[in-house]
């Protein structure tokens, strides 16, 4: 039987996977800076995956159906993750960085289609792949080389994933400390980059242990000011979730448990509607496969 968010959450192996996941976040974000942003905050997670299904569902046939800049605005606007302006503004910067084209033909015409460019379908791929093995760890199960071995998997798998994620109220709002981070710029390559490094063989109950963090070349890595930087990180340590302390004279980050806890709720919705979309799309590819009874 598939994982629910409340078996996840409640499995000890859980926070590895979630490690795990982070720390193939921050390899493809090395990989490709750019484009790997287009996932760092909360709004972009939203527009980038609910712009992809888009496009993994059309239907050459319907007109109606695909990524269109109305579609990609009704889809976002409705559920007030994004206003218009930054909907358009979003679709004018995937087409100035390459990361989106037209349809062939489909400059001159309206509504005007656009489709991912090859970079975005390997992003994509590696993000889907990467959240796979998060869950493989847990039960040792086969879904990276299942999806490996038939990678149009995505076409089905991403687009519910991304409707289910979007449709989720307790996805697209996460909890109030989890939320500094996640709807700011670069936020969720920050919460990656601290989650990649903390120490689960502490012995303190209430925090884990970051290690010495250099703010300056953290900022420059992720492209963000070093100001922002540490207006974030002060903001959460005002709500305990983040706190220093002093080592050899070295100040080391720490977070708190409850801070990770309240990451690992909002996590795991994710990675159950992930999970949930493998077993259905690999299902309805067996029943195609073995034909009517």
């Amino acid at each position: 039987m598939p994982f629910n968010a409340e078996e996840l959450v409640a499995d000890p192996k859980f926070i590895l996977a979630i490690r795990f996941h982070a720390e193939r976040m921050r390899v493809i974000f090395n990989a490709g800076p750019r484009l790997a942003r287009l996932l760092a905050s909360q709004q972009r997670w939203l527009l980038t995956q609910t712009a992809y299904a888009l496009a993994m569902e059309r239907d050459p046939a319907d007109a109606t159906s695909g990524f269109t800049a109305a579609r990609l605005v009704g889809e976002i606007t409705s559920r007030k993750v994004a206003s218009r302006n930054t909907v358009l503004s979003f679709i004018d910067e995937l087409l100035t960085y390459r990361f989106i084209a037209y349809e062939p033909g489909a400059e001159r015409r309206r509504p005007r289609h656009f489709e991912p460019a090859d970079i975005s379908h390997q992003a994509m791929f590696g993000w889907l792949i990467s959240n796979l093995g998060a869950l493989d760890m847990l039960d040792g199960g086969g879904r990276v080389a299942c999806v490996e071995a038939h990678p149009e998997l995505i076409r089905t798998l991403q687009p519910r994933i991304a409707r289910n994620c979007l449709q989720d109220l307790l996805w697209r709002e996460p909890s109030e400390h989890v939320a500094l981070f996640l709807w700011n710029d670069a936020g969720g390559l920050i919460v990656d980059h601290l989650v990649s490094r903390i120490d689960l063989e502490g012995s303190d109950p209430e925090r884990f242990v970051v290690g010495h963090l250099d703010s300056r070349a953290l900022a420059a890595d992720l492209m963000m000011s070093r100001t922002h930087l540490q207006r974030l990180f002060s903001k959460a340590a005002q709500h305990g979730s983040l706190g220093w302390d002093t080592t050899d004279k070295k100040l080391v980050l720490w977070m708190s448990r409850s801070f990770l806890e309240q990451y690992s709720q909002w996590q795991a919705i994710k990675f159950a509607y992930v999970e949930e979309a493998f077993h259905w799309g690999t299902g309805q590819k067996r029943r195609v496969a073995n034909g009517p009874a």
